[in-house]
Formats: C-alpha cells, sequence, structure tokens
C-alpha cells in the first residue's frame, strides 16, 4: 500500500506518525549506551577483582607459586581479567557499530523529514492559495452577475416611464451592456481559473502529495530496516566475543584440573622438611638413681612431670624475655623483634638459622641465581667482544676503546659474583657434609624444635604460649642455630641487662636440682637467656616446665635460660621432692 493514495488527507497524522519514529530509534540509541555502560562498569569491577586477589609482591608469593592449586588460582584470575576485556570489546563494538551509526543517522533522517514535510507544506500552501483565487473570481463574477441584474432591471424601468427623457433611457440601456460586458468578463475569468484550479488539485492530490508521502513512506520504511540491522548487530556483538570467553572459561576449566594433590603434598615435605632425625626412645626413669634425659625430651613429659609436682611449692619463674610482673612488655617485645627482623632481613646470608634440609636448598637456589647472573655477564662480554672486533676492523662504525670501561667492569662483576660462588658452594658442601645420616644416634630434633614457627611435628618453644597467653610466631635472633658445630665461643656469656638482673635480685637464690651439659652452641642474645657452649657444663636450678626452657646456672652470677633441647639433663635423685 502506498501512503500517497490510501493517506493523501492524513499529512497532520502523518508528521506526528514520523516524528515519533525518529524518538524511537532516539530511545533506542538510549538504550544501546546504557547497556554499553554497563558493560564498562562490569568489565571494571572484574579486572578490580581480579586484581584485588593477585598475590602480592612479597616472599608469600614465591611461596604460593610451588602449588598446584595456587598456580591453578592464578590462572583463573587471569583468565578473569581477560574475560573483563571481552565485556569491554562488547562495549566498544555497540558504541562504534550502534550508538555512533544512529547518531549519525539520527541526523541525516531528521534533515530528511525536514525537507519532505517543508516541500508538502509548500505544496498544501499552493493549493489553498489557488483555492482563495478561485474564490474570489467565483465572487467576483457572482457581483458582476448581480449587478448585470439590476442594470438590466433599471433600464427596463427607465424603458418603460415615459416621464424619462430619451437620453436616461440611453444612458440606462449603455449601463446594462456594461455590467452585462463585465459579467461576461468575470465568467470567463471564473471559468479560467476554476479549469486552471482543478488541474493543481487533481497535480497536488495525485502528483506532489503523493510523491512527497511516498519519499516519507519510503525514509520511514529505511528507518525501521535500519533500526532492524542495528539489533541484529546488538546480538552479533555479543555472539562475536563468545568463542573467546569460551576460551577464557576453557582455560579456567583447565587450571582447575591441572591441581595436583599429590604434588601440593610432596612440596609440603619439600618446603618444610629440616633433614633431622625423629628423636629416638625415652629412656627409663629410675627413681633410684639420677635419671639422665636425652637431648631432645618432648616438652610433653616436662609438662607431665610439672603437674606432678605439689602446686604450693612450685615457684614462678622468668619467661625469658619479659619481667614476670609486666607482662604487657612481652607484646612490646615480640612487635619490636618482627620489626628487627624485617629491617635485618630473614637471617644471616649463610641460612645458618634454617634447618638442614632448607638450608641446604637455600643455598642451591642461591648458587643457581649467582651461576645465572655469571651467565649474563659473560654474554654480555662476548657481545662487546665481538662489537670491538667490528670497530677494531671498521673504525668508521665506532672506537674500540670505547668498550673498554664496559668490559674491565664486567670483567669486575664476573670476579665478585665468582668469588660469592665459592663462598656459598664452601657453605654447601659444608651442610650437606654435616647432614645426619639414617644410623646417626644424636638426637639432633632439639636444632629445630627452636627454629621459626614452621611446624614439622617437633614441639618448639616458639610454638607454645607466653605466661599470658599470647602466641607469637616472631622468629627471635636466640632461637636461631648456627650451622658451625665448633663455633668460637661467645666472650661475654654472661652479658645480661640491668633489668634483668634486678628481677633476679629481687628473688631467693633457687637450689641446684641436677646438671646438664650443653649438646649444641647457644648464644642467649635476648634478655633472660645465657650463652652457652657446645661441651659445657651447668648446673639445672629450674626444670622445663613445658614451654621449651630450662634454667640453669654457670656460677653465683651467671644464671638463665637455655633451650631445653640444647641441653642433656641429669636431675639429682631427690629432685622431686624440691618442688
Amino acid at each position: 500500500m502506498s501512503w500517497g493514495s490510501e493517506l493523501w488527507d492524513q499529512f497532520d497524522n502523518l508528521e506526528k506518525h514520523t516524528q515519533w519514529g525518529i524518538e524511537y530509534v532516539e530511545k533506542y540509541t538510549k538504550f544501546v549506551k546504557e547497556r554499553s555502560e554497563i558493560e564498562i562498569s562490569y568489565a571494571k569491577q572484574i579486572r578490580n577483582l581480579s586484581k584485588k586477589y593477585q598475590p602480592k609482591k612479597n616472599s608469600r608469593e614465591e611461596e604460593e607459586s610451588k602449588y598446584t592449586f595456587c598456580r591453578a588460582f592464578l590462572t583463573t584470575l587471569n583468565e578473569l581479567n581477560d574475560y573483563a576485556g571481552q565485556h569491554e570489546v562488547i562495549a566498544e563494538n555497540l558504541t562504534s557499530q550502534i550508538i555512533t551509526e544512529l547518531s549519525r543517522y539520527l541526523q541525516e533522517i531528521k534533515s530528511e523529514r525536514k525537507s519532505h514535510f517543508h516541500d508538502g507544506r509548500k505544496a498544501q500552501q499552493h493549493i489553498e492559495s489557488s483555492w482563495k483565487q478561485l474564490e474570489s473570481c467565483k465572487r467576483r463574477f457572482e457581483r458582476d452577475c448581480k449587478e448585470a441584474d439590476r442594470a438590466q432591471q433599471y433600464f427596463e424601468k427607465m424603458d418603460a416611464d415615459i416621464n424619462v427623457t430619451k437620453a436616461d433611457v440611453e444612458k440606462a440601456r449603455q449601463q446594462a451592456q456594461m455590467r452585462h460586458q463585465m459579467a461576461a468578463d468575470s465568467k470567463g475569468d471564473y471559468s479560467s481559473y476554476l479549469q486552471k484550479f482543478n488541474q493543481e488539485q487533481n497535480e497536488h492530490y495525485f502528483t506532489i502529495i503523493p510523491n512527497i508521502f511516498q519519499k516519507l513512506q519510503d525514509m520511514e520504511e529505511k528507518r525501521i530496516e535500519r533500526l532492524g540491522v542495528c539489533m541484529q548487530t546488538f546480538a552479533e556483538v555479543d555472539r562475536q566475543v563468545l568463542p573467546i570467553v569460551g576460551k577464557c572459561l576453557d582455560g579456567m576449566t583447565k587450571a582447575a584440573e591441572s591441581i595436583e594433590p599429590k604434588t601440593d603434598s610432596k612440596q609440603v615435605v619439600e618446603s618444610y622438611k629440616s633433614g633431622f632425625e625423629p628423636p629416638g626412645d625415652v629412656e627409663f626413669e629410675d627413681y633410684g638413681q639420677a635419671m639422665k634425659r636425652t637431648a631432645s625430651e618432648t616438652s610433653l613429659s616436662n609438662t607431665r612431670e610439672a603437674k606432678e609436682k605439689p602446686a604450693g611449692k612450685s615457684k614462678g619463674k622468668l619467661w625469658p624475655f619479659i619481667k614476670n610482673k609486666n607482662k604487657l612488655s612481652l607484646k612490646l617485645i615480640t612487635l619490636n623483634s618482627h620489626v628487627r627482623n624485617l629491617i635485618e632481613g630473614s637471617g644471616p646470608e649463610d641460612f645458618s638459622h634454617l634447618p638442614p634440609e632448607q638450608r641446604r636448598k637455600k643455598l642451591q637456589g642461591k648458587l643457581d641465581e649467582l651461576n645465572k647472573d655469571i651467565q649474563k655477564e659473560m654474554d654480555q662480554r662476548d657481545a662487546l667482544t665481538k662489537m670491538k672486533d667490528v670497530y677494531v676492523k671498521n673504525p668508521q662504525m665506532g672506537d674500540p676503546a670505547s668498550v673498554d670501561p664496559r668490559l674491565s667492569e664486567i670483567g669486575q662483576n664476573i670476579e665478585k659474583l665468582q668469588f660469592e660462588v665459592q663462598k656459598f658452594e664452601g657453605w654447601l658442601a659444608e651442610v650437606e657434609e654435616r647432614m645426619p645420616s639414617k644410623s646417626d644416634t644424636h638426637r639432633r630434633s632439639g636444632l629445630y624444635e627452636t627454629q621459626n614457627n614452621t611446624t614439622v611435628g617437633n614441639n618448639c618453644a616458639q610454638d607454645r604460649e607466653s605466661p599470658d597467653g599470647s602466641y607469637t610466631e616472631e622468629q627471635n635472633s636466640e632461637t636461631q642455630v648456627k650451622a658451625n658445630i665448633n663455633p668460637i665461643p661467645n666472650p661475654n656469656p654472661t652479658s645480661t641487662t640491668p633489668e634483668f638482673d634486678d628481677e633476679f635480685d629481687d628473688e631467693e637464690t633457687l637450689p641446684t636440682i641436677g646438671t646438664c651439659k650443653a649438646l649444641y652452641p647457644f648464644e642467649g642474645h635476648n634478655e633472660g637467656t645465657i650463652a652457652v657452649a657446645e661441651g659445657e657444663l651447668l648446673y639445672v636450678i629450674e626444670e622445663d616446665k613445658g614451654d621449651g626452657w630450662t634454667r640453669v646456672r654457670r656460677n653465683e652470677d651467671e644464671e638463665g635460660y637455655v633451650p631445653t633441647s640444647y641441653v642433656e639433663v641429669f636431675l639429682e635423685t631427690n629432685a622431686k621432692g624440691q618442688w
């Protein structure tokens, strides 16, 4: 159906309808724009979520990367980041392929519609003007006819009146003839203009208006078609990214499938294996003679013994790090120790604070890094050497002497790195030589019991609660065991702080309940501890209460705490009764 033939008299309604069609395009454009904004916001939130859970740049990241489930989660986060990128692609395509195109098209269709309705109003004004002229000709013809009739009647009246002169009659006759002539002329004009108007009206309603309405119809159909194409594009934009989104999801699935529980369990062993042998059997306690305890006696037995002692006779002992009467200082000292560890690093350069197995791994890793650095420096030296040869053969390309400073610097770097390699190789050979064997009957589990709070099955002093019930994971310097078996004894092992001396002065001198022999050296830097050398004999004045520490005395003025696992204790037969 054609608008020109069916809607020839609906000019105003068509004007309203086409305006509504344009507004509908604007409405759809706004819808797509809001959808694009949602995609951008969603992508931003997904990226922020992925970034939030990315591993932080610290030593923990290196530990996490060892486990398959951590690597799988990291892969999932990376795939999620790519997934967010696809939603950004959707937003970009919606903007470029729909919003931008429709915005430009709206300007075109508004201009086209304005032109068509301008032509329609112009044609409408023309036909209305012609109609007014036709009405004017018609009224003039009617007026002239009436005037001619009145002139004719006046002439006939004058001609019949005997009293009127002949001249008056002749004048009336001429006037009637003139009026008839004017009426005849008006009739001709009216007839001619009527014919012209009918032609114009026919052309207006069957040619001009149909052509304008046809253009409007074509414009409207193109608008609808364009809107349909945009709706298809709206769906296609999503469909285009589905394969990539599928790959992202496939990557997440593959990452999840790559998780290997057995491998992660094995990695736990590799990460925390100390290299020490498990403790041997606990010796029988013969109350008929002094009990001989092994070096790695567990704190469980010590706790049991402490419970068996009469509570009324027990005397509170000092925690190795704080005063008894001011337990709040424990938290402050713990915090200061933690800050000091952060400033000073995780331990000495030779990793002697670590158990043998972990120390060996750290030394080996350091050697691998140094060898890589040496290889890089050597590669740079080879490249510079070749460059220098080229300069020698082709002086116009450069000065050979300009390369010498860099070659000299690289040579010095290689020498330094090689010296470092020799140093670490020596430490590695030392730790491998002293690694305990299966047949080793020495109970060296105590070496690891005082290490960092890594749980390996043995009870360690750092894993226990302090007197005020607080729990600390800080690695204190007094619990770092050096790998040297025969170190140089501390020249001043009895050095203590005045605060600690004052506290001991406030207490009664405790009686000796046994003796002990130091199995390993202990530096005793912290307040309340005492330094001992390997093989040194000391007096026991307070037994382990279950916290992994034994109070010993060297002479009347020197006493303090040492790790229970560092000494072999020989209690007197009647020691139980004293407590």
